[in-house]
């Protein structure tokens, strides 16, 4: 899996933190951008994500390529509705040579179910080229590709849908492989933004595990996520 912030916007926390003062402030954009140093804006900005006032994190965004994926992580990936998306193409992308996939980690330790896990894809693919050597759009002969197939999507999000994202993605709930985007994504957002993404992470890093009976015996650490 690979993971790059491709964009974000220019001095995200101080963007943040002019929203913030603007609310109460009876003086302009310019001059509240001007006066706002270092340290108020890391005093607004940890009070309005502690305070739950989060609309003045929907002001930053982040941009993120995203490569060695599988179609299975990314079906939930775009569940995530505040947020844009572009994907490679099955449609239009012909996977001949350059067919890849990933393997759940859970396979590793039985080689049999492993090795048939790799059979049946290797079969599954030896059948899309034969329906593209004999006339078979891509369109439709992606249909016999795998949830395994590997695939790239360029994602951007929001500050506060990100908070949201790595809220349930993070959670050791979560599925193994969109957990791990989850948190390399945090990891390198943490870099950029650390004030704003300093308690960011699953419910349990904040307060009491909301799962109830599906609480996990084994919760994160917050060190978990940093970068």
């Amino acid at each position: 899996m690979k993971v790059r912030l491709l964009r974000h916007t220019p001095d995200p926390e101080k963007t943040v933190a002019v929203a913030a003062r603007l609310c109460y402030s009876p003086v302009g954009v310019d001059e509240l951008n001007e006066k706002l140093g270092d340290d108020e804006i890391r005093k607004l900005v940890r009070f309005v994500v502690n305070s739950g006032h989060l609309s003045t994190t929907e002001h930053i965004s982040f941009t993120f390529g995203i490569e060695g994926v599988s179609r299975a992580l990314t079906h939930q990936l775009v569940r995530h509705r505040i947020a844009s998306y572009n994907q490679q193409s099955q449609r239009y992308v012909k996977f001949r040579e350059n067919f890849e996939y990933i393997t759940p980690p859970s396979l590793r330790n039985n080689p049999k179910i492993k090795e048939r896990f790799d059979y049946l894809i290797r079969e599954a693919h030896k059948f899309y080229m034969e329906m593209l050597d004999n006339g078979i759009e891509a369109e439709d002969a992606r249909y016999i590709l795998p949830n395994a197939s590997e695939t790239k999507i360029i994602v951007t999000m929001n500050g506060r849908e990100l908070l949201h994202f790595f809220t349930v993605r993070c959670c050791n709930r979560a599925q193994w492989e969109i957990r791990e985007l989850a948190t390399q994504m945090l990891k390198v957002v943490k870099k950029i933004c650390p004030t704003v993404f300093e308690k960011a992470g699953p419910n349990c890093l904040r307060g009491p595990c909301p799962e109830g009976k599906f609480k996990c015996d084994n919760p994160p650490k917050a060190s978990d996520f940093d970068a």
